[in-house]
């Protein structure tokens, strides 16, 4: 009897390393993780990463074969297989990482960044089973993002195409902050730090009580936010709505760009549901050249919230296996 194949999918992020084993129908069968910020070199992180992924893959008990080792990582390039220039792992510049990783293996390595990983996931395992045409955003600390057109991954010239996140709702001077340098980007008003931002920007506008003003920014979450607003809380409502309308702005000229047929959100302000996604889906409706308008579906992401960087990964390799 053949040997069930396996791809590894691995997401580092600036804590912790997270990796697994995923076969084709999206089942991990060993998963574990390991301390990014432990490791100075990139040459010893990936050797005790592999270490630790030779040991979890002794735990499988099925007769399996490794077929690729998918990465995900902030500003991973596919075209290159380096990380450039992150500003929250612990190696600074260019990192070859694939290059480095081939060193302890002869199968295919493939890094890109973990919102693209999450939409070709959306593809392989997900809601997007089927489609050639759909994006995936990306709602956590930042806004990412991810676009597949007729069936491929869109990576650009360089590697980087759909940085939504870092696209303009508001330039100016007088905008937010943001992480990368400029100011008014998306992610500053649509992110869990977002929604965080608009919601005391709310509470300073009105004098309506809200228990949420009992709380110092560093600690809100988009948690407490999203519970308070279940509960009824008028300014957290306001501070979803505020964030969902400014989405659904946006996503009016990513259909005009690439006419998907569904536009999925992940991550945690996707699980705030209809308080995101209602007004979200009317920003973007109003907004919609009307060739356009009732054909796209606004949609939560199908993979699974505690799972989807690994199996997001691990899909790169499906992917290029099947493509």
């Amino acid at each position: 009897m053949a040997s069930k194949k396996i791809a590894a999918g691995i997401d580092i992020g600036g804590t912790n390393t997270v990796f697994g084993f995923v076969d084709r129908d999206g089942n991990i069968l060993a998963e574990d993780k390991i301390k990014t910020g432990q490791y100075d070199e990139i040459e010893v992180y990936v050797a005790a990463l592999y270490e630790k992924m030779m040991i979890a893959r002794q735990k499988i008990t099925e007769d399996v074969e490794i077929i690729g080792f998918g990465i995900g990582a902030p500003m991973g390039n596919i075209n290159k297989g380096t990380i450039e220039y992150p500003a929250n792992l612990p190696w600074k510049g260019i990192i070859p990482v694939a290059d480095v990783f081939k060193k302890h293996t002869d199968l295919p390595v493939v890094v890109t960044n973990d919102a693209n990983a999450a939409a070709v996931g959306e593809m392989i395992y997900g809601g997007a089973k089927g489609m050639k045409n759909f994006v995936v955003i990306t709602l956590g600390t930042g806004l990412g993002s991810g676009f597949v057109v007729n069936g491929k991954l869109l990576y650009g010239h360089d590697g980087f195409a759909g940085e939504l996140g870092h696209t303009s709702i508001r330039p100016g001077s007088s905008n937010r902050d943001c992480d990368c340098g400029k100011k008014g980007c998306l992610e500053t008003y649509v992110s869990a730090t977002g929604l965080k931002r608009t919601l005391l920007k709310v509470m300073a506008d009105s004098t309506k009580p809200s228990d949420l003003r009992k709380y110092s920014f560093n600690e809100l979450d988009a948690e407490l936010i999203h519970q308070a607003a279940k509960k009824g809380d008028h300014l957290a409502k306001r501070a979803f709505e505020r964030t969902g309308k400014i989405l659904g702005f946006k996503l009016a000229d990513v259909v005009a760009h690439t006419n998907p047929e569904a536009i999925f959100l992940f991550g945690g302000l996707a699980l705030a549901k209809e308080l995101i996604f209602e007004p979200a889906k009317k920003a973007m409706e109003e907004n919609l050249l009307h060739i356009y308008r009732g054909k796209v579906k606004l949609l939560p992401s199908q993979l699974s919230t505690q799972n989807a960087a690994v199996l997001g990964a691990s899909s790169l390799i499906w992917s290029l296996r099947e493509s």
